[in-house]
């Protein structure tokens, strides 16, 4: 005799089998207009107490209340800000976990280090950009370089004991200091530190002769004679540091560099959910309060949106693998 299940048993396992299917574009539709119904965490590859930290929160105190849900930021540092992108990209793409990237660690480490575990260009779906930080072309006034055509007239006229400073070999300081010495034709011989604050002291001290910290760096030394600030490192003047030249003014062609930090998503994270977070982001970055805070970090707010910023990533991520390739930079 053939055996027929009682009708409420085949229900059951007709939930089973529609339970185990992957979601329909309707059900995935609903999840991102319900989105966010639990708290979400932004990851900052960075320590406490840094800019990077600074930013995430005050982005994370402004969504929160926008969104409706509390926004957690939480600190993954190490390897140059890759433990924590990596953290991200790995993540279930569904808008709770989030990432304050930066060039640092997205562009600039990968082309150092091609071992890291993810893809700028295939892990993320880039969200907005949130602000940029100038560096600072700066001298010692121990040697007689108070224009930028001074300190390549000094650098040539010292090839074997002309050298400049940097947070270390790879970073984000060292890197620009490498594009800069190939667009000005100029050598110099690298010192590396761990960190800019270092870097600074050794400035004034006479012991690096230049370098190219952030500008957060070398503002509390803004009206110091113990160093010589002589251009930022964008094209054109910045509203930070007005009274400095850009790199065109300043006669270094074609070099208009920044860093910047970002908000990223794992890749595959609806674009409902990406678009609702540009939203968001760039309304909290025209606060008022919000760019004031930016500014005493050194940074200016500027939002963007996800396609800009996703060509901004494709860009400086060819920009930098081709200067660390001409420099031959290694990590140590």
């Amino acid at each position: 005799m053939k055996f027929s299940p009682p009708l409420n048993l085949k229900i059951a396992g007709l939930a089973l089998v529609l339970g185990a299917l992957p979601a329909t574009p309707a059900s995935a539709a609903s999840q991102s207009e319900s989105w966010p119904d639990q708290a979400i965490r932004l990851i900052v590859p960075f320590g406490p107490g840094g800019g990077s930290d600074v930013v995430g929160r005050i982005l994370a105190q402004h969504l929160a209340p926008r969104l409706g849900q509390s926004v957690v930021v939480e600190n993954r540092a190490g390897a140059g800000g890759s433990i924590g992108a990596a953290q991200v990209a790995r993540a279930t793409p569904d808008g709770y976990t989030l990432l304050l990237g930066s060039s640092s660690e997205i562009v600039q480490y990968p082309a150092v280090n091609p071992k890291v575990s993810y893809d700028a260009l295939k892990d993320f779906s880039p969200v907005s950009q949130v602000a940029t930080v100038p560096l600072v072309v700066a001298t010692s006034p121990s040697i007689n370089a108070d224009t930028m055509p001074q300190l390549l007239e000094y650098a040539r006229s010292h090839p074997d004991t002309a050298n400049y400073g940097s947070a270390g070999v790879g970073s984000s300081t060292h890197l620009a200091m490498a594009l800069f010495l190939s667009k000005s034709g100029i050598n110099m011989n690298h010192v590396p530190y761990k960190g800019s604050a270092a870097v600074v002291t050794d400035l004034m001290g006479g012991t690096l002769h230049a370098a190219m910290p952030t500008l957060s760096a070398v503002l509390p030394h803004r009206d110091s004679d113990r160093i010589k600030l002589l251009a930022v490192s964008t094209k054109d003047r910045s509203p930070l540091l007005p009274e400095l030249p850009g790199m065109t003014e300043a006669g270094i062609a074609d070099y208009d560099i920044s860093l910047w930090t970002g908000i990223l998503a794992p890749q595959g994270t609806p674009p409902a959910i990406i678009e609702k977070l540009n939203k968001e982001v760039n309304a909290v970055l025209e606060l008022a309060e919000v760019k004031q805070a930016l500014t005493n970090q050194g940074a200016q707010a500027g939002g963007s949106t996800s396609d800009q910023f996703a060509q901004k990533i494709g860009d400086e991520a060819e920009l930098w693998k081709g200067v660390v390739k001409s420099s031959g930079i290694t990590l140590e």
